[in-house]
């Protein structure tokens, strides 16, 4: 851990066991996230070019899909916002669906104006932004 925060082999083993149970589960997953709404996001690494799988809450906010790049409140983002701002294309599994999407990062006032009500929706992402110094990015995610 660092800074209070878990080590990328740590936070890469907890991912890929969450991805495992939601693939073997038809999109379910037990535990912390039970109830909450998943979907497991694949993007390219922007250094390594390899694979990459992150199971993140996700909102349909005014008919958008829309992830957010909260990291618990961690001083950086997580890697898959660098992996999305450096090649846009990605896929998602939702449920037992999946599908190819291209990821559009919100301008100041739109992200300001869906993050409210992320927010009210889950006042947890409201707790994680008074934690940091960051902006979090909130993300659409279009079908291709």
């Amino acid at each position: 851990m660092t800074d209070g925060f878990p080590d990328a082999e740590t936070i890469n083993a907890f991912n890929n066991a969450i991805a495992d149970e939601f693939r073997a589960n038809g999109g379910k997953v037990g535990g912390q996230f039970a109830d909450a709404d998943l979907l497991l996001l694949t993007t390219t690494g922007a250094k390594s070019g390899q694979q990459r799988v992150s199971p993140l809450a996700y909102f349909n906010v005014d008919g958008k899909l829309i992830i957010i790049g909260s990291f618990a409140g961690a001083p950086n983002n997580p890697a898959w916002v660098h992996n999305l701002r450096a090649k846009p294309a990605a896929h998602v599994e939702v449920g037992t669906e999946a599908y190819d999407v291209t990821a559009r990062e919100l301008p100041p006032a739109e992200r300001d104006e869906l993050f409210a009500k992320v927010a009210a929706a889950a006042p947890g992402f409201a707790d994680y932004q008074s934690k940091t110094s960051r902006v979090i990015p909130l993300f659409e995610l279009q079908r291709n």
